[in-house]
């Protein structure tokens, strides 16, 4: 039992429920429901997050040795040398689940591998580690937007409350590109394995573009998700040394403008649904798309709330007190928040049934922070 619990806090097995959101959130904005490839990506993601755990702790050995001593690996409760064969072993897991869910999956699993071993035996102290950690966490959704979407078929519709359109969010693709020099190539690859054989109408919608259109779709959602991780890596840099304040509060004002973000309808042709309400009430027509009295706008303020609050509580205090502690709570608290982050996505993007599931998740997460610590 004693091993048990040793290799739960090497691998950090609480924030464990922070995964699987990363998928069924890019599942949500590719506008198709989720199936065996989304499983596939999902226990991919789950293997690659794990990797990533154990080469920290063995990279980082000789540092925690000093700062946090109680680690598995410090401590010897685990050797160096099973850290690393742990690592070795779930980034092939990981590696080969991407490539059993389709080959864009496969890109970007392998995109995801290179960034976490670049992250951890390299980039970590460096200017570039918050942007690796923010491109892993962006190139996560995308493997779930890309395996969901499958090959480009006939007989493919999209599902409930997503409609072809033409949205463009092109400009954020540097966000979740990353500094790890496979992100806009990653990109371009996707799009052109996509749009072989498509014809004009390629990217009018799912049915239409597939890969290519979900990964149109999906940019935005893995773009917030970069931008909170980019700003919790930042927080987290100082958590053992604390006496920062400038990283939890840039980090506070990121967590508000994200939470405004995700609570409003993201929803193709919002915009135009919106403009046809302002027509209809100036005939008394009622009814408004999207707004939060209704049952989906209602569901995204909630969601986007509890992210705010859950993230931004610990944040506040690290700001008013930034001591280790408190900046450990701060960087607990932003790990947790990723659950109702992604939650408020799928929500975003019309899948409330995903987002009902992840909704779920959080009050086990939050269970499961107080026996094996996220950080």
């Amino acid at each position: 039992m004693s091993e048990f619990r040793d290799w739960a806090e090497l691998l950090r097995v609480s924030a464990l429920f922070t995964v699987p959101g990363d998928v069924l959130a890019g599942a949500a904005a590719s506008g198709r429901r989720p199936g065996a490839a989304t499983a596939l990506a999902a226990g991919a993601s789950l293997c690659l997050y794990e990797a990533g755990m154990a080469l920290n702790d063995w990279a980082d050995r000789d540092e925690d040795a000093a700062e946090r001593p109680h680690r598995p690996v410090p401590s010897g409760r685990i050797a160096p040398g099973q850290a690393l064969a742990a690592a070795a072993v779930l980034t092939g897991a990981g590696l080969g689940l991407g490539f059993a869910a389709g080959r864009p999956a496969a890109w970007c699993a392998t995109a995801i591998a290179g960034t976490v071993w670049a992250y951890d035996l390299r980039l970590k102290h460096t200017a570039a580690g918050p942007a690796a950690m923010a491109a892993a966490r962006g190139l996560d959704l995308l493997m779930g937007a890309v395996a969901t979407a499958g090959p480009r078929t006939a007989r493919q519709r999209p599902s409930a409350g997503h409609l072809p359109a033409g949205s463009s969010t092109g400009a954020t693709g540097a966000t979740v590109a990353g500094p790890a020099g496979s992100g806009a190539g990653l990109l371009a690859r996707l799009s052109a394995g996509a749009g072989a054989g498509t014809g004009a109408g390629a990217g009018a919608g799912p049915s239409a573009g597939g890969t290519a259109w979900a990964v149109r779709r999906a940019l935005l959602p893995a773009a917030v998700l970069s931008a909170h991780t980019y700003a919790l890596t930042t927080v987290s840099r100082a958590e053992t040394q604390g006496g920062a304040r400038g990283g939890p509060l840039a980090a506070l004002g990121v967590t508000a403008v994200l939470g405004a973000l995700v609570g409003t309808d993201g929803q193709p042709g919002a915009a135009a649904r919106w403009r046809r309400f302002g027509r209809a009430g100036a005939l008394g027509v009622s009814g408004v798309p999207g707004a939060p009295d209704t049952p989906g706008g209602l569901g995204r303020a909630v969601l986007a709330g509890g992210y705010v609050v859950t993230a931004g509580r610990p944040l506040v205090h690290a700001v008013l007190n930034p001591s280790p502690p408190l900046t450990q709570r701060a960087v607990g608290g932003g790990i947790r928040a990723l659950i109702p982050l992604q939650a408020a996505l799928a929500a975003r993007s019309g899948a409330p049934v995903s987002a009902a599931l992840l909704a779920g998740l959080v009050p086990v997460a939050r269970r499961l922070a107080r026996k094996v610590s996220p950080t």
